[in-house]
């Protein structure tokens, strides 16, 4: 049967490769997947040094950023904790050497002559730039003393760690946000709150209490910091040091890694260029030849037959003939698939566009849009291996596609060059495609092949919506 007329063009204009494939049915097709290669799922990204020492650096800036607010963290803990031992152990010191020696009946009574003078004594020896307020209480909660006179005589509720300091002689130590009634006469967010107990003449017990500065906290801590950031610094920069060697020894191994596969790829790329050059040139020179000439001789037979008025004898001979030519033809047509000499002789856009020519049939219609300069940027391997990934394909669609039309496309923008093969058929479902690949010689070809360095292979199907092959590879802009 005679193929169905079809108009092959090779035009400049090309949509942009990132604008999403139509669907046969008007529609945006279903979502891309990656097929084979190495950016498929299962497969390692190839190492590119810019990424890696990108991602270093960011990683040192993370492990910097995270230290150091938790440096500040530590340190402010630290300090604070330094600064409250500090407090109760100068607390203690004064109560013992010069807060019970000042203490008088008369001050446990409130006489103003014994505060006078336990407040000469406390200004004299206690109070200073650290020491900001001293207070003396009774066990029932009043202010016996203050260095603040508006705070001598009121009571208040001593709570649970101030009773509990009386009740089992402890010193206690924390930092105060000066929340409570009683610190209605203290200035700033925060002091260090001290308080033990202290004994009267008569035995009776008292709560001695003062607050430093929070100051010393700040000082001590940004002391803290400074040396845990010397050390951390220091040590993230050797860490650094160390690790840029190893790194760029990794890096050389994997890009010899790459090269290897790469030459590999390149090598069996070729061996089987050489292979089917091989193939087509012993069909070419044995089996089409030789059918050539039996064709020639049963035509002969033929006409011998029929000027010796055996007509059935000529028709049968005839038909032989047709036969065998019919026979030149398909291997003709297998030698153009073995070996394209198009694509060898003229570059990729002339190998599709004979690709499409030699794929229609009866029920399959292939035409193309070529950018004829699309192909100046890719090599000989590369070209080839387009044109076999974009063979595979167009055959897929000829036997799996039902009644179609299928479209090449060629095509390039900056840094990129495009094949792409549509199909208006009956799809398929990649994801359980993909699990099936193995049993499915096409699909695994596509695979194998797709495994080569700037080649990115993607496929957009469902059944009933057509395929959108999209072939991808990185030139040399």
């Amino acid at each position: 049967m005679t193929p169905p007329p079809m108009t092959n063009k090779t035009i400049t204009e090309s949509s942009p490769a990132s604008t999403p494939p139509e669907s046969p049915a008007g529609g945006v097709e279903a979502r891309w997947h990656v097929w084979g290669g190495a950016a498929s799922e299962d497969e390692v990204p190839h190492f590119r040094p810019r990424r890696w020492l990108i991602q270093l650096l960011l990683g040192v800036l993370v492990v910097l950023l995270v230290v150091s607010i938790g440096g500040a963290v530590a340190a402010r803990r630290l300090a604070e904790r330094e600064s409250v031992n500090d407090a109760a152990a100068r607390a203690g010191i004064l109560a013992d050497a010069v807060i019970s020696p000042a203490l008088t009946p008369g001050l446990q009574k409130g006489d103003p002559a014994a505060i006078a003078q336990f407040d000469t004594v406390v200004r004299g020896h206690v109070l200073g730039d650290d020491i900001v307020r001293v207070k003396i209480w009774s066990a029932s909660g009043t202010v016996l003393y203050a260095d603040e006179p508006q705070l001598i005589g009121r009571t208040f509720t001593l709570d649970a760690e101030q009773r509990e300091a009386i009740r089992n002689p402890t010193t206690h130590a924390s930092v105060s946000d000066l929340g409570n009634s009683e610190n209605a006469f203290e200035t700033g967010q925060k002091l260090v709150e001290v308080y033990r107990p202290v004994w009267f003449p008569d035995r009776s017990v008292g709560l001695f209490e003062i607050y430093t500065s929070y100051d010393p906290v700040g000082i001590r801590t940004s002391q803290l910091w400074r040396g845990f950031a010397g050390i951390t610094a220091s040590s993230l920069i050797v860490l650094l040091l160390l690790l840029t060697p190893l790194g760029w020894h990794l890096f050389g191994q994997v890009r010899r890694y790459e090269g290897q596969r790469r030459r590999w790829l390149e090598r069996a790329v070729n061996a089987s260029s050489e292979e089917r050059r091989r193939i087509a040139g012993t069909l070419h020179d044995g089996p089409v030849q030789e059918l050539a000439a039996a064709s020639f001789t049963v035509s002969g037979a033929a006409a011998k037959a029929a000027r010796g008025k055996d007509p059935d004898l000529a028709t049968e001979l005839e038909g032989a003939a047709s036969s065998v030519r019919s026979g030149i033809r398909a291997l003709r047509g297998l030698l153009g698939d073995i070996y394209p000499a198009a694509l060898m002789e003229d570059g990729l856009a002339a190998g599709l566009e004979s690709l499409a020519q030699t794929s229609t049939t009866a029920t399959v219609n292939v035409h193309c849009h070529l950018d004829p300069d699309a192909e100046e940027g890719l090599t000989e391997d590369q070209q080839r291996l387009l044109f076999r990934i974009a063979q595979e394909t167009v055959r897929n669609a000829v036997k799996h596609a039902g009644p179609a039309t299928v479209t090449i496309a060629l095509a390039q923008s900056p840094g990129l060059v495009t094949v792409d093969v549509v199909d208006d058929g009956i799809g398929f479902d990649p994801t359980t495609a993909r699990t099936l690949a193995s049993g499915h010689l096409g699909l695994q070809v596509i695979s194998d092949l797709a495994d080569s360095p700037g080649l990115r292979v993607e496929v957009s199907s469902a059944p009933g919506r057509g395929t959108h092959w999209r072939m991808t590879q990185e030139v040399p802009q």
